[in-house]
């Protein structure tokens, strides 16, 4: 019974990390984070290596908080992972002004996220393939 136990806590273990209080707008947090939602670490290292905006940097950096958790905490092998869940929260807002013409101001909305990456072992989930929209056909080829 202690064996059925083992197994069963080492399916359900998973490896979470946190990065709060970051100074990146969500929205744009979560197009990195869509990115590597479901795919397995090293995949998700490379998109993120190749991925331009200054929230990959910043995912890239919880991403590897969640692995040395994963492998420190839980002793799970790091090329058995795949990002099971990773979402960004809004964090508080910092409210700044700006002067504007005939003596106006105007708010300036400092947003600020909340990031969290999920860890698991298990195999990289499929991609749900596309089916085609009824009444749609495909193309014939045109002979002759």
């Amino acid at each position: 019974m202690a064996e059925k136990q083992k197994t069963e806590t080492a399916e359900q273990a998973t490896a979470r990390a946190v990065a709060r209080y970051i100074r990146i707008s969500p929205y744009k947090a979560r197009k990195v984070m869509d990115l590597i939602r479901g795919k397995d670490l090293e995949e998700a290292r490379r998109v993120l290596a190749f991925s331009p905006t200054h929230a990959a940097r910043v995912i890239v950096k919880v991403l590897e908080s969640a692995a040395a958790n994963a492998e420190n905490n839980h002793n799970l092998r790091s090329d058995e992972l795949v990002v099971r869940a990773g979402w960004v929260d809004e964090g508080p807002t910092l409210k700044r002004w700006m002067p504007r013409a005939r003596g106006r101001a105007t708010r300036i909305r400092k947003r600020t996220s909340h990031i969290t990456i999920v860890l698991a072992p298990g195999e990289k989930r499929q991609p749900s393939r596309r089916r085609r929209l009824p009444g749609r056909q495909k193309r014939k080829e045109r002979t002759g």
